[in-house]
Protein backbone atom coordinates (compact mmCIF):
# COMPACT_ATOMS: atom_id res chain seq x y z
CA UNK A 1 0.00 0.00 0.00
CA UNK A 2 0.98 3.79 -0.62
CA UNK A 3 2.32 5.29 2.31
CA UNK A 4 0.29 7.74 4.17
CA UNK A 5 0.58 11.73 4.43
CA UNK A 6 -1.36 12.90 7.59
CA UNK A 7 -2.23 16.01 9.70
CA UNK A 8 -3.11 16.14 13.15
CA UNK A 9 -3.90 19.20 15.37
CA UNK A 10 -2.29 18.47 19.11
CA UNK A 11 -3.77 20.85 21.60
CA UNK A 12 -1.27 20.56 24.75
CA UNK A 13 -2.11 22.17 28.88
CA UNK A 14 0.85 23.85 30.14
CA UNK A 15 3.83 21.80 30.66
CA UNK A 16 2.02 18.91 28.89
CA UNK A 17 4.43 16.59 26.79
CA UNK A 18 3.94 14.56 23.24
CA UNK A 19 6.54 11.93 22.70
CA UNK A 20 6.26 11.05 18.74
CA UNK A 21 8.29 8.05 17.39
CA UNK A 22 10.47 8.72 14.57
CA UNK A 23 9.39 9.49 10.99
CA UNK A 24 9.61 12.50 8.57
CA UNK A 25 7.23 15.47 9.77
CA UNK A 26 7.27 19.16 10.29
CA UNK A 27 4.95 20.84 13.13
CA UNK A 28 3.89 23.88 12.67
CA UNK A 29 2.91 26.06 16.24
CA UNK A 30 -0.11 27.82 15.49
CA UNK A 31 -0.60 29.47 18.80
CA UNK A 32 1.22 29.47 22.45
CA UNK A 33 4.87 28.19 22.85
CA UNK A 34 6.81 24.70 23.03
CA UNK A 35 9.33 23.20 22.95
CA UNK A 36 10.82 20.67 20.59
CA UNK A 37 14.38 19.35 21.51
CA UNK A 38 17.03 22.82 21.41
CA UNK A 39 14.28 24.38 19.70
CA UNK A 40 11.91 26.32 21.41
CA UNK A 41 8.86 27.79 19.27
CA UNK A 42 6.36 30.56 19.51
CA UNK A 43 3.22 31.07 17.13
CA UNK A 44 3.78 31.39 13.11
CA UNK A 45 7.04 29.29 14.15
CA UNK A 46 7.89 25.32 12.93
CA UNK A 47 10.05 22.59 13.62
CA UNK A 48 10.97 19.89 10.87
CA UNK A 49 12.93 16.45 11.18
CA UNK A 50 12.98 12.41 11.04
CA UNK A 51 14.15 11.05 14.51
CA UNK A 52 11.75 10.88 17.76
CA UNK A 53 10.94 13.74 18.80
CA UNK A 54 8.94 15.64 22.01
CA UNK A 55 6.73 18.62 21.96
CA UNK A 56 6.77 19.89 25.35
CA UNK A 57 4.01 22.80 25.89
CA UNK A 58 5.13 26.09 27.50
CA UNK A 59 3.42 27.54 30.36
CA UNK A 60 0.42 29.03 28.13
CA UNK A 61 0.09 25.43 26.60
CA UNK A 62 0.65 24.82 22.83
CA UNK A 63 -1.84 23.87 19.53
CA UNK A 64 0.33 22.35 16.75
CA UNK A 65 -0.33 20.77 12.91
CA UNK A 66 1.41 17.81 12.94
CA UNK A 67 2.02 16.91 9.76
CA UNK A 68 3.46 13.36 9.13
CA UNK A 69 5.02 10.78 6.38
CA UNK A 70 4.56 7.37 7.29
CA UNK A 71 4.25 7.48 10.31
CA UNK A 72 3.20 5.13 13.35
CA UNK A 73 0.62 6.46 15.73
CA UNK A 74 1.97 8.90 18.42
CA UNK A 75 0.69 7.31 21.99
CA UNK A 76 -1.93 8.98 24.18
CA UNK A 77 -0.57 11.60 26.98
CA UNK A 78 -1.96 13.14 29.56
CA UNK A 79 -2.55 16.60 29.43
CA UNK A 80 -2.92 16.34 24.93
CA UNK A 81 -5.81 16.41 22.79
CA UNK A 82 -4.99 15.15 19.54
CA UNK A 83 -7.47 14.57 16.34
CA UNK A 84 -6.40 13.62 13.22
CA UNK A 85 -7.50 16.53 10.84
CA UNK A 86 -7.01 14.53 7.63
CA UNK A 87 -4.71 11.54 5.95
CA UNK A 88 -4.21 10.69 2.33
CA UNK A 89 -2.66 7.36 0.72
CA UNK A 90 -0.13 8.82 -1.35
CA UNK A 91 -0.82 7.09 -4.53
CA UNK A 92 1.03 10.19 -6.73
CA UNK A 93 4.22 9.67 -5.00
CA UNK A 94 6.85 10.59 -6.95
CA UNK A 95 9.69 7.81 -7.33
CA UNK A 96 13.44 7.75 -6.48
CA UNK A 97 14.26 9.93 -3.82
CA UNK A 98 12.34 11.94 -2.15
CA UNK A 99 12.11 15.96 -0.15
CA UNK A 100 9.71 17.07 2.38
CA UNK A 101 8.64 20.26 2.26
CA UNK A 102 6.72 22.98 4.04
CA UNK A 103 5.97 26.43 3.56
CA UNK A 104 3.22 28.71 4.27
CA UNK A 105 1.38 30.32 1.33
CA UNK A 106 -0.42 33.54 1.64
CA UNK A 107 -2.62 35.68 -0.55
CA UNK A 108 -3.79 39.42 -1.25
CA UNK A 109 -7.72 39.70 -0.39
CA UNK A 110 -8.85 38.48 -3.97
CA UNK A 111 -5.66 36.83 -5.18
CA UNK A 112 -5.74 33.60 -7.11
CA UNK A 113 -3.02 31.55 -8.12
CA UNK A 114 -4.07 30.12 -11.80
CA UNK A 115 -4.45 26.70 -13.05
CA UNK A 116 -1.31 24.81 -11.87
CA UNK A 117 -0.22 21.54 -10.64
CA UNK A 118 2.76 20.36 -8.50
CA UNK A 119 5.44 17.40 -8.35
CA UNK A 120 3.98 15.68 -6.00
CA UNK A 121 0.99 15.27 -3.32
CA UNK A 122 0.61 17.43 -0.21
CA UNK A 123 -1.97 18.91 2.30
CA UNK A 124 -2.76 22.29 3.21
CA UNK A 125 -4.76 23.57 5.86
CA UNK A 126 -6.10 27.49 6.01
CA UNK A 127 -4.56 29.09 9.06
CA UNK A 128 -6.67 32.78 7.93
CA UNK A 129 -9.06 34.05 5.54
CA UNK A 130 -10.75 31.61 3.30
CA UNK A 131 -10.45 30.55 -0.29
CA UNK A 132 -11.69 28.49 -2.94
CA UNK A 133 -9.94 25.28 -4.60
CA UNK A 134 -11.29 24.43 -7.89
CA UNK A 135 -10.40 21.20 -9.74
CA UNK A 136 -11.99 19.17 -12.67
CA UNK A 137 -15.06 18.05 -10.79
CA UNK A 138 -15.77 20.09 -8.02
CA UNK A 139 -15.15 23.39 -6.48
CA UNK A 140 -14.73 23.57 -2.31
CA UNK A 141 -14.22 26.16 0.16
CA UNK A 142 -12.26 26.49 3.30
CA UNK A 143 -12.65 28.66 5.69
CA UNK A 144 -10.04 28.83 8.82
CA UNK A 145 -9.07 25.27 10.04
CA UNK A 146 -9.93 23.63 6.60
CA UNK A 147 -7.54 21.31 5.20
CA UNK A 148 -7.81 19.74 1.67
CA UNK A 149 -5.29 17.05 0.05
CA UNK A 150 -3.98 17.93 -3.42
CA UNK A 151 -2.51 14.73 -5.69
CA UNK A 152 0.22 17.10 -7.68
CA UNK A 153 -0.73 16.21 -11.30
CA UNK A 154 -4.33 17.08 -10.65
CA UNK A 155 -4.48 20.85 -12.14
CA UNK A 156 -6.09 23.48 -9.45
CA UNK A 157 -7.06 26.52 -9.45
CA UNK A 158 -6.99 28.70 -6.02
CA UNK A 159 -9.54 31.34 -5.06
CA UNK A 160 -8.88 33.59 -1.90
CA UNK A 161 -11.57 35.42 0.03
CA UNK A 162 -11.88 39.18 -0.18
CA UNK A 163 -8.89 39.24 3.21
CA UNK A 164 -6.17 38.20 3.85
CA UNK A 165 -5.73 34.38 3.39
CA UNK A 166 -2.77 32.00 4.49
CA UNK A 167 -2.30 28.58 3.99
CA UNK A 168 0.19 25.96 5.85
CA UNK A 169 1.51 23.49 3.23
CA UNK A 170 3.63 20.27 3.10
CA UNK A 171 4.27 18.04 0.05
CA UNK A 172 6.37 14.77 -0.41
CA UNK A 173 8.29 15.54 -4.08
CA UNK A 174 11.31 14.32 -5.73
CA UNK A 175 14.69 15.56 -3.91
CA UNK A 176 15.90 16.77 -7.38
CA UNK A 177 13.43 20.01 -6.95
CA UNK A 178 15.73 20.89 -3.65
CA UNK A 179 15.43 24.51 -3.60
CA UNK A 180 13.25 24.82 -6.66
CA UNK A 181 9.55 25.45 -7.27
CA UNK A 182 7.67 22.62 -7.82
CA UNK A 183 4.44 24.68 -9.34
CA UNK A 184 3.93 23.79 -12.96
CA UNK A 185 1.37 26.56 -14.73
CA UNK A 186 -0.89 24.30 -17.14
CA UNK A 187 -1.35 27.42 -19.34
CA UNK A 188 2.53 28.79 -20.40
CA UNK A 189 1.04 31.97 -20.87
CA UNK A 190 -0.13 32.47 -17.39
CA UNK A 191 3.73 32.74 -16.15
CA UNK A 192 3.48 36.47 -17.51
CA UNK A 193 1.11 37.27 -15.42
CA UNK A 194 1.65 38.89 -12.07
CA UNK A 195 1.95 36.27 -9.02
CA UNK A 196 -0.75 37.36 -5.82
CA UNK A 197 1.06 34.89 -3.86
CA UNK A 198 3.55 35.04 -1.11
CA UNK A 199 5.69 32.32 0.35
CA UNK A 200 7.57 31.38 3.21
CA UNK A 201 9.70 28.24 3.80
CA UNK A 202 9.44 26.21 6.96
CA UNK A 203 11.33 23.09 5.65
CA UNK A 204 13.02 22.02 2.50
CA UNK A 205 14.56 18.37 3.63
CA UNK A 206 15.61 15.09 2.17
CA UNK A 207 13.87 12.58 3.62
CA UNK A 208 14.25 8.72 3.57
CA UNK A 209 11.96 6.81 1.92
CA UNK A 210 9.38 4.47 3.04
CA UNK A 211 10.03 0.73 3.04
CA UNK A 212 8.24 -1.54 1.46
Amino acid sequence: MPPVLALYEDVLSNGAELALPAAARMIFLVHGGARIGERALSDGEAWHGEAAATIIAGKSGATCWRYEFAAPPAPAAAGVRSREKLAASLDTLPAGELLLRGDSVAFPPGGCAYPHRHQGPGIRCLIEGGIRIDTADRSTSYGAGGAWYESGPEPVFAQAAERPSRFIRVMILPRALLGKSSLQLVDPADAAKPRAQQYQIFADAPIARPMG
